[in-house]
């Protein structure tokens, strides 16, 4: 999924929008096992439990790659002036128009009450007044602001309102229906889509929550909303009784160590359906498809290669990434395949079409890199209805048996027997690369805040983090080194704070085993930081946020290149160097003729002595004081697109903060110093804050009426 401007999460999120606003592996064995004593640990039962998913018959002890000895958009902001006379412009006419509509809104009350209807004249002129707009683009952004939470707890409380009166789900689901038609969410047939995907489990997820509409605003959008106290949402892991070990202070590896190349490859989004010359400025949110109709204009016209517009991966490009990338990259070792293989048309799609490309994906992969082991991570896009991840103790009918299933399938063309169990259970998994040395790949739609299941019981589905737990103290045990692998990052806002604080934990507990992080999602050339509990200023560890493959949107294709210190008798298996390569799709088109060529290597690019996490830590230092540095940071994180936005002080302080943020809906925390020190090399940083907040602050008070607030209890379901 991409975020800021993806579509991922556009299309879940849109019912949120809908449904809320509305009515709205098993691991390989270790020669150290003894050393797990489960009878003399308290919590037995929990760590018996992962030992036996761990203990999976003669393979074992097998290795999965051979030894490698090589060396080898923000919109542009109005000026200060323009700034303070669009305040005083709208104070104006709000303020003519503000006793009227009061009035209005006064009599229809009164009106509705006393005939004894439920408010939807007046609930519809309050989701009008709630700029649905704006809504809509910070849920596909997940950049999300006070203006969506309120609207994020009418909808809910009318939801839930509904659900608690006793309608039905075929009326509640053809209100939602009318709504999202009569208000412009989206097309008709989108609208459609949705309800049928969408509905049925989200109604059957919110009538069995016991949350109100503040606990659920709050557990899905986060920081945006204000901090709820919720008991039933807040766990914590359990760890071992053994001690962390002591901290040695890591050394960059030599120059010259011999190395593995591998492959990270993300957010494929493959559309079977792309048509050169369909129109690329549809109104829904995938384009260039024939049921988009013809183009209007010669620029509205999808491109041969792709297009920047909302519009996904075309076979042949992808086809002509894999001949490239086999060419020219021959002595890859292995690959990082970090999930979202679908399109985005997620109002649209059946289990049997995303099995399909799952395993067509598959059979191109194995064509072009025979007998290279690729390491898979589940995306949250392989799902139908998208980010859908129930528990196990879903009715059958909501089961994702389905798809953990065919995964287990597909996935054996590189995984061993042994991890069967875990892949099944959960889509996650644990393999011995080389040995001392370890892939765990997680299943991130746990963490997913876009996952309604999640709204039943987020303690830990599947015991995926318990088992995590036990798989790195095993590795600690047998000194191995680690490499974890996912999709969504866990210190996005997509992934929900209570699990990504115990994920957090994890990586401060097993900093000296994990030497490497590696997630896909945002569709961004990104990273994110990892920070010690207590020293807040040692950096610990590093997630590697890939690039995507898919041009969604506004940018180019592209994949990453990691070189890894390899086999040595003082391997530290940390990333040496990486590098972006990207097709330039404007020219593809124009010329006929992909060229992928390398965008940068990093270390090179930004003078960086190591990839250590402290040196990024220093690096993004250096991008909040460097205005060169941090424009030739933000072409590489655009992956070099001729059609990226500009970016001001604000976006920047976003961008500078999501680089510190390994932990989700936390910025305050992590974020202060250095939203002040570019606030400080900004001669109008504070008195932009100023205009912006005071301008945001008063259209969102004056365009939601007092009506919003005086709503009785009962229908916001706060009764």
């Amino acid at each position: 999924m991409r975020l800021p401007s993806p579509a991922c999460c556009a299309l879940y999120i849109c019912t949120s929008v809908i449904l809320l606003i509305l009515s709205k592996s098993s691991p390989l064995g270790r020669s150290q096992y003894s050393l797990w004593n489960v009878t003399e640990l308290t919590d037995e039962n929990i760590w018996h439990e992962f030992f036996l998913l761990s203990s999976d018959g003669d393979n074992s002890s097998s290795i999965v790659a051979p030894s490698a000895n090589s060396n080898r958009t923000l919109p542009p902001k109005p000026t200060l002036e323009q700034l303070e006379n669009q305040t005083l412009r709208q104070f104006e006419i709000l303020k003519l128009n503000y006793s009227r509509l009061f009035n209005e809104v006064d009599n229809e009350i009164q009106n509705d009450l006393r005939i004894g209807r439920h408010l939807p004249r007046i609930v519809d002129k309050a989701l009008r007044l709630l700029n649905l707009k704006q809504v809509v683009e910070e849920i596909e952004t997940s950049v999300m602001s006070k203006v969506s939470c309120t609207a994020c707890k009418a909808g809910a409380g009318l939801l839930l309102h509904y659900i608690r009166s006793g309608k039905s789900e075929t009326d509640i689901l053809k209100t939602v229906y009318h709504f999202c038609v009569t208000l412009k969410l989206q097309t008709p047939r989108v609208c459609e889509g949705i309800v049928r995907l969408f509905g049925g489990e989200v109604v059957y997820v919110m009538k069995r929550t016991t949350l109100g509409p503040e606990e659920i605003c709050s557990f899905i959008i986060g920081d945006a909303c204000d901090e709820v106290d919720n008991p039933t949402h807040e766990w914590q892991v359990v760890f071992p009784p053994v001690p962390k070990p002591a901290l040695v202070e890591p050394v960059a590896p030599k120059e010259g160590v011999a190395t593995f190349k591998v492959l990270h490859l993300s957010d494929t989004h493959f559309d079977p359906y792309y048509e050169e010359g369909s129109n690329a400025e549809c109104k829904e949110p995938l384009c260039c498809r024939l049921t988009n109709g013809p183009a209007l204009t010669p620029s509205a016209r999808a491109g041969r290669w792709g297009d920047y517009r909302k519009c996904d991966t075309p076979k042949r490009t992808v086809d002509h990434m894999l001949q490239h990338i086999s060419t020219t990259h021959p002595d890859v070792d292995y690959i990082l395949w970090t999930g979202d293989l679908p399109a985005h048309d997620v109002w649209n799609q059946t289990r049997e079409e995303n099995l399909m490309i799952l395993k067509e994906t598959v059979a191109q992969m194995v064509k072009f890199f025979p007998g290279i082991p690729i390491f898979p991570a589940l995306g949250n896009h392989e799902a139908t209805p998208v980010n859908s991840f129930p528990p196990p103790s879903a009715p059958s009918e909501f089961s994702i048996h389905w798809l953990y299933t065919e995964l287990d399938n597909q996935w054996r063309q590189w995984l061993p027997a042994s991890v069967s169990r875990t892949v099944r259970r959960g889509a996650f998994y644990s393999v011995l690369v080389r040995p001392g040395f370890r892939v765990i790949s997680v299943n991130m739609n746990y963490c997913n805040n876009k996952n309604w299941w999640l709204l039943l019981n987020s303690t830990d589905p599947v015991k995926e983090l318990q088992w995590f737990i036990y798989e790195l103290q095993s590795a600690e045990f047998s000194g191995e080194k680690v490499h974890v692998i996912g999709h969504i990052p866990p210190g996005h806002s997509d992934c929900l704070k209570v699990w990504s604080r115990n994920y957090y934990s994890i990586i401060n507990r097993y900093e000296s085993t994990i030497t490497a992080q590696f997630f896909g999602h945002t569709h961004f050339d990104e990273f994110e930081l990892f920070y010690d509990e207590e020293d807040k200023g040692r950096a610990v560890s590093i997630a590697y946020i890939g690039p995507s493959v898919t041009p969604y949107n506004d940018l180019n294709p592209g994949y990453r290149i990691y070189y890894i210190d390899g086999d040595h008798d003082q391997s530290t298996r940390t990333v040496i160097d990486h590098e972006t390569w990207v097709m330039n799709l404007k020219e593809a088109n124009l010329y006929d003729y992909p060229i992928w060529y390398k965008l940068y290597s990093t270390r090179a690019a930004y003078q960086m002595p190591s990839l250590l996490p402290h040196e990024w830590d220093s690096f993004v230092n250096k991008l909040a004081e460097s205005d060169n540095l941090f424009e030739q940071y933000f072409k590489h994180y655009w992956k070099n697109s001729p059609v990226r936005p500009s970016v001001d002080a604000e976006g920047k302080k976003r961008m500078l903060c999501d680089l510190r943020s390994g932990r989700s809906h936390d910025r305050k925390l992590l974020c202060q110093e250095i939203e002040s020190r570019i606030d400080a090399n900004s001669r109008t940083g504070w008195r932009a804050w100023i205009y912006n907040g005071l301008s945001l602050s008063m259209s969102v008070i004056m365009a939601i009426p007092a009506f919003t607030y005086q709503i009785p209890k009962y229908v916001l379901g706060f009764g």
